[in-house]
């Protein structure tokens, strides 16, 4: 089997990876608390990974050191604050909301960029950032305008558009100089394990109120479900496409995130799919399409179409 060929079969598989964190996620969380499942998960998965990345963590060492306030910053909003929130969120809201709410983040990464970079937004990427928040607004508001003039909105909703917001804070600060130099496992690592230490005095404060540790064979189960599928599966898998395929079709895999964890939402969970789910993924993802798909994959193609027919 050829790289490109295996790189293409990734490319239907990692979605399923991504999307299972919040579809798991939403069975997981009736069972254990929410700063307990971040930490086993981002706690395991980075040990697993760590004679890996041990290399590329040690060469960087003393930019570690110096920089530990970035990398402090940069766990909590990735694995801190947007890891746990998710967990959180799916106690109050439906996996099937938090899919599409979270599918966002492309728009909001664009946003960020454009406050705090000065990163120009063009006319293409404008409309689809209406599109895109007026089709999560209709998810948060289920539909109902009279929820949007109430201001009365489910607390999980709000929470997923904090985590969102989280997660795309953490993809810019990602993008900072002393991340780049880190191996792909070397920063999965040293974020991961800094993000499961910020979750210990939460996960104390959990332990000593409720009976959070997981003990039975489907809490675990979940557990690794986390770590393999949602953490380590999904990065290798992204990454492999990234070297084989280019970072530009790498990420279209983010464009079918949704479709698999809706239909794994209703499939496994039994949750119920509505219209407003509905023109709230077509006004999102037309949103997310239109505000980030690779123009240079559409010339490309053209190029090739061109040239097959001289």
């Amino acid at each position: 089997m050829s790289p490109k060929f295996f790189a293409y079969l990734l490319m239907a598989v990692c979605p399923f990876l991504l999307a299972s964190n919040i579809v798991v996620g939403a069975a997981a969380v009736h069972t254990i608390e929410p700063f307990t499942l971040t930490f086993l998960r981002w706690g395991i998965a980075s040990a697993l990974v760590l004679p890996f990345a041990w290399s590329s963590l040690y060469a960087n060492r003393k930019a570690l050191l110096s920089e530990w306030k970035l990398i402090l910053l940069t766990a909590f909003m990735g694995m801190g604050f947007s890891g746990s929130g998710v967990y959180m969120a799916l106690k109050h809201t439906s996996a099937t909301n938090g899919t599409l709410i979270y599918s966002s983040c492309p728009i909001i990464i664009i946003l960020l960029e454009w406050i705090f970079r000065g990163r120009k937004i063009s006319l293409r990427e404008a409309i689809g950032i209406i599109l895109g928040f007026t089709g999560v607004l209709l998810i948060v508001c289920k539909g109902h305008l009279e929820t949007l003039l109430a201001i009365e909105f489910s607390s999980g909703d709000l929470l997923f558009v904090a985590a969102a917001t989280s997660w795309a804070v953490y993809t810019v600060l990602s993008k900072k100089k002393l991340f780049q130099s880190l191996s792909t496992i070397g920063m999965f690592t040293i974020v991961g394990l800094v993000g499961a230490v910020i979750q210990i005095p939460f996960m104390i404060w959990e332990l000593a109120n409720y009976d959070t540790l997981p003990t039975g064979m489907n809490q675990w189960l979940s557990v690794a479900g986390l770590v393999f599928s949602a953490s380590i599966g999904a990065l290798l898998a992204y990454q492999y496409m990234i070297r084989v395929l280019g970072p530009a079709t790498a990420g279209l895999v983010m464009y079918l995130m949704p479709p698999f964890g809706i239909f794994m939402a209703v499939m496994f969970l039994g949750e119920d799919f509505r219209i407003f789910h509905l023109v709230g993924f077509i006004l999102v993802m037309s949103g997310v399409v239109l505000a980030t798909f690779p123009l240079s994959l559409l010339r490309r193609h053209r190029a090739v179409e061109a040239v097959a027919q001289e």
